[in-house]
């Protein structure tokens, strides 16, 4: 293959990915009204343990995200009524997450999140295959300037800040 060939695959490569994550965003969002984001927050506080209270530093530990990220995702949940918060009478300061009957059912529709999908495949293969893709994808962020972006391990296509 020839030198240019490799590189116009490569971009193509690059575009399919970000054009994937895109469309599962959109369509996840057509279908349930949700963002990616919003999704896993409600399948974290679903599959918690009942025994546990949850707060929004579990969840937000689970998913990833900034805590004040989690609060404003949960400010919408709860608008949404998919979501309670509950002070402790123990505690004032402790806020405490549970799903409402809407959100159960909302959370019983919902699909698998790509990057479960993803991850699930990527496990399957064996180590050195993991590794070698790994080292690929972190040479391409480096190529690309973008080591210092903060990610989160989601497959969405969201809004980054751009600095040239």
């Amino acid at each position: 293959m020839a030198h240019n060939d490799i590189a116009d695959e490569t971009l193509r490569a690059i575009r399919r990915i970000l054009r994937k994550t895109s469309g599962y965003s959109r369509q996840l969002s057509r279908q349930s009204g949700l963002t990616v984001p919003q999704v896993l927050c409600l399948r974290f506080i679903a599959e918690a343990t009942t025994e546990t209270e949850i707060t929004v530093a579990m969840v937000s530990q689970a998913v990833q995200l900034a805590p004040a990220t989690v609060s404003r995702i949960l400010d919408r949940l709860e608008d949404a009524d998919l979501v309670i918060r509950e002070r402790r009478s123990q505690d004032r300061r402790k806020v405490c997450l549970s799903l409402t009957e809407l959100g159960r059912k909302q959370v019983d529709t919902l699909p698998t999140p790509l990057q479960e999908q993803f991850v699930a495949r990527l496990r399957a293969l064996p180590a050195s295959e993991q590794r070698g893709l790994l080292d690929s994808l972190q040479k391409v962020v480096e190529m690309m300037e973008a080591t210092d972006l903060d990610a989160a391990p989601l497959l969405e296509s969201g809004e980054a800040p751009y600095d040239s």
